[in-house]
């Protein structure tokens, strides 16, 4: 049996895991699923005790992306239904704000299909981030596509806290997911929002047919990056994109996957999101003992789990919603 409490021990005393440990997590005998989960709590504890950071998604921009991202319904190869629509205005974006205060969200994400913002669409988010945070007691993460130096700068006075550019699969596979931009493309721009002094986001997809190694090596790539809060989305295939009918994961898998990143980036905010609802099922409660946040309210084309059920979730856990969002060692 592995000793998953000695390795959490051990990364709570500054050490790094292995890459054979790395692997060992994502193939954690399912006898074994609970006491990793323990593991991965008492890190997750260490730094968060049982806080849980809520984050709500607002589409400020709907499909018409030149990208072509084989996961994404918004992309230019895509044959999906979805609505398309151009940048809401400065009002839509303050309705969303109002809700996010509503559901108890402490992030408010306001979010943009395309391969980058004009310079018109970061004009009304920094005049609509000016008023949020005038009224509400919200950080707000802008999630925009690739970013010039002069737009961060733009974003960050106007008061945005957190920039959010997913890496999304490891550099090697990346080629197999898009091709009309590079994984250094995606690198450059969490950098870019990180100089400008911006809190840096940044997460994966899995389940797009990416190997063990490759999980493993977002995990490490994001640790290098140094992202304040990691967002690890499981595949939602969707019909009409390239990956419809991919079905890789197991929820027990997905709270392997939750565990690797924990053990790995025990001091960041491990944020479940996307495909949550359909990739861990009924096992979704047991997601929050290695990740401390996940979104309430819909996702950009998909439907999320009622808010009223994850507040319930929270509360029936015996755990309680953080507004602080800072690791209590920090404080």
């Amino acid at each position: 049996m592995n000793d998953w409490f000695g390795m959490a021990n051990r990364v709570l005393a500054g050490d790094e895991i292995s890459d054979d440990e790395a692997l060992s997590i994502l193939n954690c005998p399912d006898d074994e699923l609970l006491l990793l989960l323990q593991g991965s709590y008492n890190i997750r504890r260490h730094y968060y005790g049982n806080k849980v950071k809520l984050n709500m998604i607002i589409n400020a921009k709907s499909g018409l992306c030149p990208e072509n991202c084989g996961y994404c319904a918004q992309s230019s190869i895509s044959k999906a239904p979805v609505e398309k629509y151009t940048f809401v205005n400065r009002v839509s974006l303050l309705s969303g704000a109002e809700q996010a205060d509503r559901l108890n969200a402490g992030t408010y994400c306001i979010v943009a299909s395309g391969r980058g913002p004009s310079k018109r669409e970061v004009d009304t988010v920094a005049s609509a981030v000016k008023e949020i945070k005038g009224k509400y007691d919200l950080k707000v993460c802008a999630c925009m596509g690739i970013l010039k130096p002069d737009q961060a700068e733009q974003l960050k006075d106007a008061g945005v806290d957190r920039y959010n550019h997913n890496i999304n699969t490891s550099k090697a596979h990346h080629p197999n997911i898009t091709t009309s931009h590079t994984y250094d493309d995606r690198v450059a721009t969490v950098n870019t929002a990180k100089e400008a002094g911006i809190s840096p986001c940044s997460g994966v997809i899995v389940g797009m047919k990416e190997s063990q190694g490759d999980v493993i090596d977002m995990a490490r790539s994001l640790k290098i990056l140094d992202a304040d809060s990691i967002p690890v989305n499981f595949l939602h295939a969707i019909d009409g994109t390239p990956l419809e009918g991919t079905e890789e994961l197991h929820p027990k898998y997905c709270l392997k996957v939750l565990a690797l990143f924990r053990y790995i980036n025990p001091t960041k905010e491990i944020r479940i999101s996307g495909g949550r609802e359909v990739n861990l099922r009924s096992l979704q409660p047991l997601g929050l003992y290695p990740a401390n946040s996940i979104f309430v309210g819909d996702y950009l084309t998909t439907a999320g789990q009622e808010s009223t059920e994850d507040h319930k979730m929270i509360e029936d856990l015996g755990f309680e919603i953080d507004y602080n969002q800072v690791p209590e060692e920090q404080v």
